[in-house]
């Protein structure tokens, strides 16, 4: 990732600089077997030994096993990297001594709501908690989720310029799906032929690989984050959906798109009007997205809308932030239910970047969705998928 990692760690100190603490401290152990999500965006590779990365306004230190200290000197993207054989807690007790003055409170990756600033383990904040124990910092752990967030929310313009690019793949994966609909393949038939596509781009899944792309024809298809059905054919009469999302240079995309399955008719009124209905509440949601709004004001003033032409209000958040996951938490665009916990609060910062997303279905012929990704600027947003309007007609007879 080079120069990306290192702005993100000179984002790291500006943010623990704005903070309480006095330091952020992301503390690790074998993270090929699971990892916090916060460390991707620190440093390359993974970490075999318990690892403390420690950030503070001035440096970045990485108390690391001594295999695992020369990659990150050779890296040079670490202020300090201080290795240790036998034992992390002295050594770990130093480094916050010699680095972290002013300030004794740690902040550590736990949260109730937000899954990607929730990386330490219960064993790891143990074994912290002992580590601390008869020094000034015994007592003073606490949580980092705002800085958490606020680093992997904050997109950088080479952030933004990944995530463009990985919708620009998946724009490319979407045309040959409508390629295909033609011969009136099954759902499966068509997501095991972008999986091949995928792969051989070097492309990653945005989510796990057996519920991506989602696809989805006719009112019997598993609508959500179902498995598309080997028994389901693309057939006239049908809307047919995909949701799709790809990583290229470790970001992602989140895209959704939809199609009309047709004998040589026209898009039928009540497609149109399902697509009116979707586009408008993305289109409302848009015009109020702006820092300092709370998501779920934006969420309720688009279920409005759906319902207002007489749809039911869509059962999920109209938005999630996209990064290099397509679900890449921090706060949402969404209601205040107890499952989003605080999310739906907190307000939206400029640089973030969300998905606009809903559905409806029409009856006898399916679920009509559609999703787009927006970045929040100064005072507004603006759109980084070329959004679909109109719904195309594929003509299979």
């Amino acid at each position: 990732m080079g120069s990306l990692t290192r702005s993100k760690l000179e984002q790291a100190k500006q943010l623990v600089n704005d903070s309480h603490l006095g330091c952020w401290l992301i503390f690790v152990r074998e993270t090929c077997g699971g990892s916090d999500p916060s460390l991707p965006l620190l440093l390359d590779g993974g970490l075999t030994w318990q690892s403390a990365l420690i950030i503070t306004p001035a440096a970045s230190v990485a108390v690391v096993g001594n295999y695992d200290a020369d990659p990150l000197t050779a890296s040079g993207d670490w202020d300090f990297v201080i290795p240790y054989v036998e034992d992390f807690a002295p050594t770990l007790r130093q480094a916050l001594a010699d680095h972290v003055h002013g300030r004794t409170q740690v902040g550590v990756n736990y949260s109730l709501s937000d899954s990607k600033a929730d990386g330490i383990t219960h064993g790891m904040y143990l074994a912290l908690e002992q580590a601390l124990m008869g020094t000034d910092f015994s007592g003073f752990i606490v949580s980092a989720e705002d800085i958490a967030r606020r680093l992997r929310s904050r997109k950088s313009a080479e952030e933004q310029a990944r995530i463009s690019a990985a919708i620009a793949e998946g724009d490319l994966l979407f045309a040959e799906i409508e390629a295909m609909l033609p011969g009136r393949p099954t759902e499966k038939a068509i997501q095991e032929a972008i999986h091949q596509s995928i792969d051989s781009k070097g492309l990653g899944y945005g989510w796990a690989k057996e519920g991506n792309p989602i696809v989805n024809s006719g009112p019997d298809s598993m609508v959500g984050h179902g498995v598309p059905s080997a028994d389901i054919q693309v057939t006239p009469g049908h809307v047919f959906h995909v949701d799709l999302g790809v990583i290229k240079d470790d970001y992602s995309s989140d895209i959704q798109r939809c199609w009309y399955i047709s004998e040589g008719e026209p898009l039928p009124d009540d497609v149109k009007s399902a697509a009116e209905a979707v586009n408008a509440a993305i289109t409302k949601a848009a015009e109020l997205l702006k820092p300092d709004v709370r998501g779920c004001d934006i969420d309720q003033a688009a279920r409005e809308v759906v319902k207002s032409y007489g749809y039911p209000e869509y059962m999920h958040a109209l938005g999630h932030q996209v990064g290099r996951l397509a679900h890449d938490g921090g706060a949402i665009i969404g209601p205040e239910w107890p499952r989003y916990g605080s999310t739906p609060v907190l307000p939206i910062e400029e640089d973030e970047v969300y998905t606009l997303e809903l559905g409806v279905m029409v009856e006898g012929r399916g679920y009509l969705g559609l999703e787009e990704i927006v970045v929040v600027t100064d005072d507004g947003c603006r759109f980084l998928s070329e959004r679909q309007i109109e719904i195309p007609v594929i003509n299979v007879s």
